[in-house]
């Protein structure tokens, strides 16, 4: 493990396998820990590059809320990239981090050689929405910081967004209870309140100027998936492979379907343009 620092924060950094490189991106409540399970097949024949965003696991919590600003995350980790790796790397990033890897395609077009979005967003368009979901927000913030971490799990896991965890194996749930326990409030509540989609600036216009070769993956059940369904339909020649009967997370609820459609375009087995639909 080593501790980068960049623009006055540090940010925690796990570099393992060989190969070109790969950025992990976790989602919100999550650290670079959370891509475990997935690095033996990916050191196979990449470099992986784990990163605990702002906020999340043994990196730095900026007071400021706008530090953790998704674009703000995106040059820190360009910067990363450049000290770590040998060249662009492939981005792979998971709701919260699906939107700081997008961030990064837009902010640093030549950082990256391959983008995997899984359950991704472009934000939220309408103003009147991203006010309501700023206020969301901040109440959410505000009962992390009085309740903490174990009485903020609780309610985070009760949200519809995650109704289809009910069917994990019980020793997937519980080593997702606990990486989420593992949490500091400030953190979290800064990490809302500077890269929530409320304070976000929306990306839809922008989905056109992303260049790289790009995969998109959603579950079938996920509420969020007509947000993913627009990015890929707006990213030139982006590919969408949704998965069947599981949610918000399919790394989680089919690793292996995961995989199958991850790694082959990853390590360029697959075409960039037309990768296969599972089912």
């Amino acid at each position: 493990m080593t501790r980068i620092l960049v623009d006055g924060v540090r940010y925690e950094v796990r570099v393992g396998g060989s190969g070109p490189g790969l950025l992990l991106l976790h989602g919100f409540t999550g650290s670079g820990a959370a891509w475990g399970p997935f690095l033996p097949a990916l050191r196979a024949t990449m470099t992986t590059i784990q990163v605990d965003l702002l906020g999340h696991g043994h990196s730095d919590s900026p007071t400021d809320p706008a530090r953790h600003a998704v674009e703000c995350q995106a040059v820190d980790l360009a910067q990363i990239c450049r000290e770590v790796a040998d060249g662009p790397v492939a981005v792979l990033g998971y709701s919260f981090g699906a939107r700081v890897a997008l961030a990064l395609a837009l902010a640093e077009p030549t950082i990256g050689s391959r983008l995997v979005l899984e359950s991704p967003s472009a934000g939220i368009a309408d103003p009147a929405e991203r006010e309501a979901r700023r206020a969301a927000d901040e109440t959410l913030a505000a009962d992390i910081e009085r309740d903490g971490i174990p009485a903020f799990v609780d309610r985070w896991e009760e949200l519809p967004l995650f109704a289809s965890h009910a069917a994990l194996p019980d020793a997937t749930r519980g080593r997702l209870h606990d990486q989420r326990l593992r949490n500091d409030p400030a953190g979290l509540a800064a990490s809302l309140r500077g890269a929530g989609q409320g304070v976000m600036s929306p990306f839809h216009s922008r989905l056109v100027e992303v260049r790289v070769p790009t995969l998109v993956v959603c579950g079938a059940l996920d509420p969020a998936r007509p947000r993913a369904a627009f990015v890929a339909a707006h990213i030139p020649g982006a590919g969408l492979v949704e998965i069947p009967g599981v949610g918000h997370t399919p790394h989680l609820e089919s690793p292996a379907r995961f995989r199958a459609a991850v790694l082959p375009f990853l390590t360029a087995i697959a075409t960039a343009t037309n990768p296969q639909e599972i089912h």
